[in-house]
């Protein structure tokens, strides 16, 4: 029996059921996705970028010598971003998955520069993103936090306190993501180089704004390689550079810095390795696609979209002061907005009227002292929407006031307190889905979400990081399940 062709009678329509599927996903263009997405706004954009994906989805970066487009469009894109990044004639950079990858590797090369440390650590302020505590897990380097100030900025002299022998690595965040606030890195640099020591500034998120911030007048703080010190930087080109998903970069310094982060390997009688990053195999997909968008914006089109952008947030910062019940948690120095409430209702419930509203904000949960957040990734293509998004904001608010802050039911609550992160077990899980009514099992034997997170949120809240991570790993784990039937 031989497989039906797309023209056959009875043949699926697999890009039909992949429109139908994709309308349960958040929309990826229009600004109304603040999270996850970045979205210029331009259609012709979106569509150089989708057929050089395409051109390339067959394409592999494993090999520059057999793709050679590939490692002039590497080059290309991170010589863009050198001059974006005041980087030395000697900067060297690489072309990764994404942010993680590219926070990843420089902890890694942090690591092997360093063999004659027995057991690394960093030093990254509290706010430093995720991905760092990922690279310690993986590579065997302790993260040692240090509290950041009242600012949200971090703390130089406690970062000082915290460095000694074993400290391969200093970090810094431009801006960090939470808050949306770059870190003072003239001064953690400074501490880093006095002592020999690598440090690196994550701009993953604010590396392709913050420059032309700056050139459009705005007050940005000293970040980039202009800062002596800073040795690595990591920029995505998926976020505000508006590439298709899949590219980030990494730039170090000096081919010495990044010499740690190369490996091969001859000991097999295969083919010798030889990978500049985490990957072996690279679809030229995303890559293609991030240069085609590079060229076609160039600065021009860049600082157009970064001035758009800005007006979007400033007009946010400034709606958020008129809605009584809503507040800045800071003055952001880049595209993020964190906003709290103020007792009254809660941001789970906030989030939840938002995407009522057809706008996703992305909650934060508490932590250490600070209460939750409503998280706002704002885009140039959200400045079109910007009178709706306030519209939306006021109403949201004023509902979830009426409704009151979100509770969690006490036996819930003790139920939750009584559990061990270490050793939770799938019937434990299950009592708590049982105990709190809010997820359960669906028709088809998968996990169900309910339409409104904001108690589950507040349940998850309660938790301490540590039982956080636990059940989200085991709710993770029962979501991703092969399908039946």
């Amino acid at each position: 029996m031989t497989s039906p062709t797309p023209d056959a009678p009875g043949a699926p329509d697999v890009l039909a059921e992949l429109r139908s599927l994709q309308r349960a996903d958040l929309p990826v263009q229009g600004g109304r996705t603040l999270a996850y997405v970045y979205d210029s706004g331009l259609a012709e954009v979106d569509r150089v970028g989708r057929e050089a994906v395409a051109a390339y989805a067959g394409s592999n970066g494993l090999d520059p010598t057999a793709f050679p487009s590939l490692l002039r469009m590497e080059n290309d894109l991170v010589a863009f971003a050198a001059r974006l990044l005041d980087a030395p004639a000697t900067v060297v950079g690489s072309v990764t998955s994404g942010g993680t990858e590219s926070v990843l590797l420089a902890v890694q090369a942090a690591r092997d520069a360093r063999p004659d440390v027995a057991r690394p650590s960093m030093v990254l302020p509290a706010t430093a993103h995720a991905a760092f505590h990922k690279a310690a897990h993986y590579f065997g380097v302790e993260a040692r936090l240090v509290p950041v100030g009242p600012d949200h900025r971090a703390d130089v002299a406690a970062t000082e306190a915290a460095i000694d022998e074993s400290t391969v690595l200093v970090v810094a965040s431009a801006p960090s993501y939470a808050h949306g606030v770059v870190d003072p890195v003239t001064g953690l640099a400074a501490l880093a180089a006095a002592r020999g020591i690598r440090c690196h500034v994550d701009a993953c998120i604010g590396g392709w704004v913050l420059p032309y911030a700056a050139r459009l007048g705005r007050d940005v703080p000293a970040w980039t390689f202009a800062v002596e010190g800073v040795t690595s930087i990591s920029v995505d080109l998926h976020k505000y550079a508006y590439a298709p998903k899949g590219t980030s970069l990494l730039l170090h310094r000096t081919p010495a810095l990044r010499r740690p982060q190369l490996f091969a390997s001859a000991a097999w009688p295969g083919y010798t390795m030889l990978n500049p990053t985490m990957q072996s195999t690279r679809s030229g997909g995303p890559t293609a696609g991030a240069w085609a968008v590079v060229r076609t914006l160039g600065d021009a089109g860049y600082e157009r979209l970064t001035a758009d952008v800005l007006e979007a947030v400033d007009r946010i910062v400034a709606g958020v002061a008129d809605i009584d019940g809503l507040r800045l948690v800071v003055e952001p120095d880049s595209t993020l907005v964190a906003l709290a409430t103020d007792g009254t209702c809660d941001a789970f419930t906030v989030s939840d009227e938002m995407v009522a509203r057809g706008w996703y904000v992305q909650p934060q949960m508490s932590y250490a002292a600070q209460p939750p957040t409503i998280h706002l990734s704002v885009s140039a293509a959200t400045l079109a929407g910007i009178d709706d998004l306030l519209v939306a904001l006021r109403e949201s608010v004023a509902a979830a006031v009426a409704a009151g802050p979100v509770a969690v039911d006490a036996g819930v609550a003790d139920y939750i307190r009584s559990l061990d992160p270490a050793a939770l077990t799938d019937e434990e899980f299950d009592g708590l889905l049982a105990a709190s009514g809010l997820v359960g099992e669906g028709a088809d034997g998968a996990l169900a979400l309910p339409a409104r997170m904001a108690e589950v949120n507040a349940m998850l809240d309660l938790a301490s990081p540590a039982m956080r991570e636990a059940l989200l790993v085991t709710f993770l784990d029962r979501l991703s399940r092969p399908t039946t039937g």
